[in-house]
């Protein structure tokens, strides 16, 4: 089996985070503060990458604890019986807009599974002053929570609801180049660790 470029997340140059609205008058952002993922290419072609992602669900974080707990809470990600939310790629195309690519792969949110895209714009390829090789994304989507369970709710009196089930994704990744790595290797080295 061919090379294969190993990619790690510059976790001090990334994020995850979200939106949702309140109120349906205004938005609350959040974050996950802890994450990782196995990331691959075919050489630099990013339409080939393959992204295994994993999030600490008790990182999240949105600026007020009492809110953070509840969030926690089994209202809603139950983060004593669902400790990750994950993300597998299946499939990236060139959504025909010069850098803009659509990925496509199952997250996982409290066990439960549904095929998502998300956005990714690629923002270049570069080379740090320490000659790390670097790339760049901003990836953007929308999901509806009620997908996954998540559906506590309160109504208002006007008729309304205080969350809206509809959530908005927004991540800016930068990647680090770890450099090549056989896959066959790799994967034999995994099944020699899994044994012993």
């Amino acid at each position: 089996m061919a090379n294969e470029t190993k990619w790690s997340i510059d976790q001090a140059h990334s994020e995850i985070t979200f939106k949702v609205r309140h109120l349906m008058i205004a938005h609350v952002k959040g974050s996950f503060k802890t994450f990782d993922a196995s990331i691959y290419t075919v050489e630099k072609d990013f339409v080939s990458t393959v992204i295994d992602l994993w999030i600490d669900v008790s990182s999240i974080s949105t600026g007020d604890e009492k809110r953070d707990e509840h969030l926690k809470s089994a209202d809603f990600f139950d983060v004593q019986n669902h400790k990750q939310i994950t993300f597998v790629s299946s499939t990236i195309s060139n959504a025909g807009k010069g850098e803009n690519h659509e990925i496509w792969g199952e997250l996982t949110i409290k066990g439960i599974t549904k095929n998502v895209m998300i956005n990714a714009q690629f923002n270049g390829i570069v080379k740090d002053p320490w000659e790390n090789e670097k790339v760049g994304f901003s990836i953007t989507g929308t999901i509806k929570r009620s997908d996954w369970g998540l559906v506590w709710n309160m109504p208002l009196t006007d008729g309304g609801i205080m969350v809206s089930d509809e959530i908005s994704i927004i991540c800016e990744v930068e990647l680090i180049n770890k450099g090549k790595k056989d896959l066959i290797m790799e994967l034999e080295s995994s099944v020699e660790k899994n044994t012993n």
